[in-house]
């Protein structure tokens, strides 16, 4: 797997790259690239998906050994993005060798459709300069936001940017059962030029994290390994060290490989060492794509009935696991390549700090802590029911291969409503949202009109996964955690105090219960009995003239 040698090649056939290997391709030179390819061989395909925030399209490079190149239900589609952070651009520069190597030699595999995102994150590609301090190389490369600041690798499930809308409708169309999405690490200082983590195996249906874990992953390590690139976990570390354990990465929805998750396709984050020379980081991510192309050639028929039966058991799954928090009680080693760590003196402020030093190399097993456990459980409703004006979401639904049905005359449904009790909102945003945690629900049974027009989302679904966690409110990234139904919270009609007090004294006087339970909030709460506003908007609530679309959540559940 070695790269073929470059005095083989004419000019014409070497990447900018290759020319200087301290430069990594610009926009221009990359789409280019890939469209000579298409042009010289048949067995290539590019085409324009969609389109990004910087006005130009977003590009998809397809390669079939036989020329079809439609995902089709017998062959493994194995799906590589790169440039979604231009500022990591060593994937944009493999594959663009990797591509032509593949045609050029006839060595396309026969059950697998490639399919590259030749860069993504185009608006930070156009941006470049040299923004990443820590990074050992290329002379300049693209910028981590896109040119709307956003890090599109949180927007999976929000999808603001158009990239990210583009992206959506691809991997619908293409429906793959592998993905890898290539990046640069920072932080820690270690041996390896290569470390990745998967999709996280405990949210994986059982059939396709066994395999991923046992077989794929197993035989990928000894893959790397054999080429000279032994693999690590992603270097995500408990204490101020490598050496004091690795955690594995929660990849949520809001992610690539946690957004692919939701439709039972496993996937990999490559992360090569931002300190490493770039003509290595590039090799190591070369022969990381290949290794895992040739695995899904391997297994092709495997990996296909896998997804397939994942598929089928989620049509049927009543119960879904949500918020996956890490189980610290869990632990594994494994074998890490680091340096060892030490401190001294600083130049700057002459107070302590880390150092990693490299004539101190170590081989040593490490703690992994890499088992996830959901904080709830969902049971699903057997279908949504979702009124028209929330058209924004209903869009993602569709744009996801989500199935909806249009109700045909008004109608009147008994439903669940959830009540949004609690959430906990940042005091600064997150990439452009205050998104919300915490998040507790009441529920009531409820009689309510629906109108021609509205939408109901029956769970018998195979994309079940991204309904239950895009819906539910309590998702760490539902619709609701991304501020899609945030005017829900806002109370819209209110009393004036100087009127009303004059209601609640008769409201009082009229009903014991009520005045039983406002004796006994003010003897729990000493601020609620010192408070005249918040005791008349505690009556007022109980009255038929508060609003009862008030924290009402607009998705409501059909039993």
């Amino acid at each position: 797997m070695a790269l073929p040698g470059l005095s083989q090649r004419k000019p014409s056939e070497l990447t900018p790259y290759e020319r200087d290997t301290n430069q990594t391709a610009t926009y221009p030179q990359i789409i280019s690239w890939y469209q000579q390819l298409d042009q010289q061989y048949d067995q290539a395909k590019l085409i324009e998906v969609g389109k990004t925030d910087i006005g130009k399209p977003l590009h998809l490079f397809l390669m079939a050994a036989d020329k079809q190149f439609a995902a089709r239900p017998d062959r493994v589609t194995l799906l590589i993005n790169n440039g979604i952070h231009p500022g990591e651009p060593e994937g944009i520069d493999a594959c663009m060798m990797l591509a032509r190597d593949l045609l050029k030699a006839n060595k396309l595999p026969r059950n697998v459709l490639l399919a590259i995102v030749p860069v993504y994150n185009v608006g930070g590609c156009l941006n470049r300069g040299v923004s990443r301090v820590n990074q050992n190389g290329p002379e300049s490369y693209g910028f981590r936001g896109n040119a709307r600041n956003l890090n599109l690798n949180r927007d999976f499930i929000k999808a603001e940017a158009e990239n990210t809308r583009a992206f959506q409708t691809m991997y619908q169309s293409l429906k793959p059962q592998v993905l890898i999405d290539n990046h640069t690490s920072d932080g820690a200082d270690y041996q390896h030029v290569l470390t990745y983590f998967s999709t996280q195996k405990d949210k994986l249906h059982p059939t396709l994290s066994g395999y991923m874990t046992q077989t794929f992953q197993t035989d990928l390590d000894k893959l790397l390994m054999a080429t000279g690139f032994p693999s690590a976990p992603y270097v995500n570390h408990v204490g101020d060290t490598p050496e004091s354990g690795l955690i594995g990465y929660n990849d949520s929805p809001r992610y690539s490989t946690g957004y692919a998750a939701l439709f039972n396709c496993f996937g990999f984050t490559l992360e090569t060492h931002m300190w490493k020379p770039y003509p290595a980081r590039v090799k190591a991510t070369y022969v990381f794509n290949e290794s895992v192309m040739r695995l899904c050639e391997r297994d092709a028929q495997i990996i296909l009935a896998n997804q397939q039966k994942a598929n089928t058991v989620v049509r049927q799954q009543t119960t879904f696991p949500m918020n996956y928090k890490l189980d610290r009680n869990q632990v594994d080693t494994v074998t890490f390549l680091g340096y060892a760590a030490t401190y001294k003196p600083s130049e700057v402020s002459g107070l302590k700090r880390l150092y990693y030093d490299r004539t101190k190399p170590f081989t040593k097993r490490i703690p992994y802590r890499n088992t996830f456990v959901p904080e709830m459980q969902i049971d699903k409703p057997r279908a949504y029911v979702i009124p028209q004006a929330w058209a924004e979401v209903i869009n993602q639904l569709k744009r996801n291969s989500v199935a909806v049905q249009i109700l045909p005359k008004d109608t009147v449904i008994n439903v669940s409503a959830y009540y949004i009790a609690d959430y906990k909102s940042p005091q600064r945003p997150y990439e452009g949202h205050y998104i919300h945690t915490g998040v507790n629900v009441t529920t009531q049974p409820q009689t309510i009109q629906f109108y021609k027009g509205d939408y109901l989302v029956w769970t018998n679904q195979a994309t079940n996964r991204y309904i239950v966690e895009t819906l539910e409110p309590q998702g760490v990234d539902s619709f609701f955690a991304w501020n899609f139904f945030d005017s829900i919270l806002d109370q819209k009609e209110y009393f004036a105090d100087y009127i009303f007090e004059d209601t609640a004294a008769e409201l009082v006087r009229n009903d014991p219960a009520l005045r039983k339970r406002l004796n006994e909030k003010r003897a729990a709460d000493k601020a609620f009995a010192d408070n005249a506003d918040a005791q008349l908007d505690f009556i007022y609530r109980q009255t038929p003239y508060y609003e009862k679309t008030h924290n009402r959540y607009p998705v409501y559940r059909l039993k």
